[in-house]
């Protein structure tokens, strides 16, 4: 299949027909006029810029300056990136697309770059929303993307104690279909896994499927091996420590600002055998996150816990419902869990809630390369739609709607205060912006025992031509209002150069200036990725 260098996934999975023809139906009401198709222009008419720079005859064979490799490797796959991409606005394109071989060539590059102050982006599968991957990098000479896509070899298994010697580059369905005959499996599924890297992952301290225990990929990490312009640097494998700080802390979810890392020990885990799942319907959404949070606190750990609001239930799985839906899933290796799916309904019935049929598949065993386990009836409906709304957001920015989404993190006392004040800001963004009506849905991503990560969506019609500046203006508001209630920038999306104004708020000023300093010794001359986590020089 082919990518699409302007939006999300592959071409031939785009929407249309039937599927485009609902969705515009859906959103039809929210717009007075009929939406417009704007198709992507063709990478040969984007005129851009020249390359800046061009590589030594050392480093020329891993060089590509082929207008559609930078094109591709421009913007992340944000809402603002796509809808910059149709419009032919590429900017700030890398000059060149540099895929290094060899961790030696990685080094050999970073040399270079510092010493022609030339930035280096490095690069995963750049489904960045956040502006990670964006060569944005005013004063340096030029721009290099590293894209380590070919180093994705799984070069050690350790099955007696679970775990793999892994290269960065490694994209998630080859990841898994390389430890499927070993037995094991990292299970590990963002909702990018098919277009994004494990040295994304670490590098952003990416968020997987399980809404409990292993929710971020900082949970799997063993050790780390990293190049920097000071020196490659490798942690010791250890089930734990308490040596001082982890050096692997320091660079998970570094952005690529601190070093390029090329590979990783991850803990595995056996392929599940048994599963149980299902959804459970609520008349009152304070009873359904009451409902979640005694879930959540039980001790049951589910792999999939993913509340659903009223709009979110209705836009993503066409279910109508008065409170909400809620998701759950468990799964195992060892033993059958429909006895834990049994008393997760139990805590939902104390909180009024009814589950949408009977358990889908108790106990089943799990089929093979799929995500944790998601509930039957609305849950089985929603992920249906989880997995298309990328592409999605794609059709309807072609037709002038602003969609987006945003997440946050927050302790379960904060989260009514914080959802009020979220969801107000976002409506009262979208009129000021719009002039219109627009639809701001809610969902949990993960949860805690002290706290719920709320995943916030907006639909809203747009004015073409302007929908960036609407949807800065909107996202803007939304942040600022996260910012007062308490909340974290981000949850899982990372920080990269749209979240840094809130980011250094929310940070300690300690840590900022620590941050800074470990900066400085790493990359002296400041060519790795400037601008993200710390100010450019």
């Amino acid at each position: 299949m082919a990518r699409s260098w302007w939006g999300w996934g592959n071409v031939e999975d785009a929407v249309r027909g039937a599927e485009l023809t609902a969705l515009l139906d859906r959103v039809r009401p929210l717009s007075a006029a009929e939406p417009a198709d704007h198709p992507p222009p063709a990478v040969a008419d984007l005129d851009l810029p020249p390359p800046r720079v061009a590589p030594p005859a050392s480093l020329a064979a891993l060089c590509s300056a082929d207008p559609a490799d930078r094109a591709a490797h421009a913007h992340g796959k944000a809402f603002r990136d796509v809808v910059r991409n149709l419009h032919g606005d590429l900017r700030h394109p890398p000059d060149l697309v540099a895929r290094p071989r060899r961790e030696r060539d990685v080094a050999d590059l970073l040399d270079w770059c510092t010493r022609e102050n030339i930035a280096a982006i490095p690069y995963g599968g750049g489904s960045s929303v956040v502006g990670g991957v964006e060569p944005r990098c005013p004063g340096h000479r030029a721009a290099v993307t590293l894209d380590l896509e070919r180093l994705d070899a799984v070069l050690e298994v350790d099955a007696t104690s679970r775990a793999a010697r892994i290269q960065a580059g490694v994209y998630g369905p080859r990841l898994a279909a390389r430890l499927r005959p070993h037995g094991l499996a990292l299970r590990h599924f963002p909702q990018s896994y098919e277009f994004s890297t494990l040295g994304g992952w670490l590098a952003t301290r990416a968020g997987g499927h399980y809404a409990t225990l292993h929710t971020h990929i900082d949970d799997l990490v063993e050790s780390l091996r990293v190049v920097s312009p000071a020196g490659t640097g490798e942690s010791r494998r250890l089930p734990g420590s308490g040596a001082g700080p982890s050096p692997d802390r320091l660079f998970l979810g570094s952005e690529g600002a601190l070093g390029v890392i090329t590979e990783a020990w991850l803990r595995l885990q056996p392929r599940p055998r048994w599963r149980a799942r299902a959804s459970v319907r609520f008349a009152d959404f304070a009873a359904a996150v009451a409902a979640t949070r005694a879930v959540a606190q039980s001790g049951l750990h589910p792999a999939n816990c993913r509340l659903l609001d009223p709009a979110e239930a209705l836009v993503n799985a066409g279910v109508t419902v008065g409170g909400g839906v809620l998701v759950l899933g468990f799964e195992s290796a060892d033993h059958p869990v429909g006895d834990r799916l049994a008393r997760a309904l139990e805590l939902c019935r104390d909180h009024g809630g009814e589950p949408d049929g009977a358990p889908d598949a108790p106990d089943a065993p799990d089929a093979p390369g799929e995500p944790a386990a998601d509930g039957g009836g609305a849950g089985a409906a929603w992920r249906s739609a989880f997995l298309r709304m990328p592409y999605q957001r794609d059709a309807l920015a072609r037709h002038g709607m602003v969609v987006e989404t945003f997440e946050t993190a927050c302790t379960w006392d904060a989260f009514d205060a914080l959802h009020h004040g979220v969801t107000a800001a976002a409506h009262r963004a979208v009129r000021e912006t719009t002039g219109g009506a627009g639809v701001v849905t809610c969902r949990f991503t993960h949860v805690y025992p002290d706290g719920p990560a709320p995943y916030f969506g907006v639909v809203a019609p747009g004015r073409w031509g302007s929908t960036v500046a609407q949807w800065d203006d909107i996202k803007a508001a939304v942040s600022e209002a996260i910012a007062a209630h308490g909340g974290t920038i981000t949850h899982h999306h990372a920080v990269g150069r749209d979240h840094r104004p809130w980011y250094d708020r929310q940070r300690p000023d300690p840590f900022a200036a620590a941050l800074t300093a470990a900066k400085s010794a790493l990359d002296p001359a400041g060519v790795l990725n400037p601008g993200v986590l710390v100010p450019a020089r």
